[in-house]
């Protein structure tokens, strides 16, 4: 800075001193955000969420991380009437598994490889008991938004075939735990547990396009 003339110093200043401002409040969000509930939390929590979300959204707590231990796949299967009419049932998709394929050596992996599939389920799952029943005001917008994606992914493997066209579609997990290291003594099941949603017919809203 040395170099440039004085009104120039003072504009590359002002610069400065605007990126660590910003810099500062930054991290000052992102550190209420992830710190347990607080005076400031709770008397400036609306602030802090149009700042953080949904560009730098965290899902970890400060001090205190919580790794996943258990693997959950989302997998799909599909009702398809053939161009003749007939009725076929396909195997079950591994949606979850297609994503992993995508990420796996892919230094820019999409938002949508990441998270799209996860953040559906996870929305479903938050808006629905144990037996899959609405629990809330948006559990119909989550099947909605949910049976969404799995049409897309379907369509993407080409599911119904030349001339097919999908009826219905039923969507299930499959969890299983993660093992636990060589050297611990923790003994867990490896026996997966599914849940299995009801079959959902297909309407046009669901398919490519049908969304306004």
């Amino acid at each position: 800075m040395a170099a440039l003339s004085p009104r120039y110093q003072i504009g590359a200043a002002l610069a400065l001193a605007v990126v660590a401002v910003v810099a500062c409040v930054h991290v000052g969000m992102v550190f209420l955000h992830v710190a347990p509930a607080n005076t400031l939390t709770k008397a400036h929590g609306k602030a802090i969420d149009d700042w953080i979300y949904p560009e730098f959204e965290q899902n970890w707590k400060l001090f205190a991380p919580n790794p996943l231990q258990q693997d959950i796949a989302v997998q799909v299967r599909a009702e398809v009437q053939a161009k003749n009419g007939e009725l076929r049932t396909t195997g079950w998709y591994d949606l979850s598994a297609e994503d992993g394929r995508a990420i796996d050596g892919n230094l820019l992996p999409s938002h949508t490889q990441q998270n799209e599939l996860r953040r559906a389920w996870d929305f479903f799952v938050a808006t629905h008991d144990s037996t899959n029943r609405s629990t809330g005001l948006r559990g119909t917008l989550s099947e909605s938004y949910l049976r969404r994606v799995v049409m897309l992914r379907l369509d993407r493997d080409d599911a119904s075939g030349k001339g097919g066209v999908i009826e219905q579609v039923q969507v299930r997990s499959r969890t299983t735990n993660v093992p636990p290291p060589k050297w611990s003594t923790e003994k867990i099941s490896d026996k997966p547990m599914d849940r299995v949603l009801p079959w959902w017919p297909v309407t046009a809203a669901d398919t490519d396009g049908g969304a306004e």
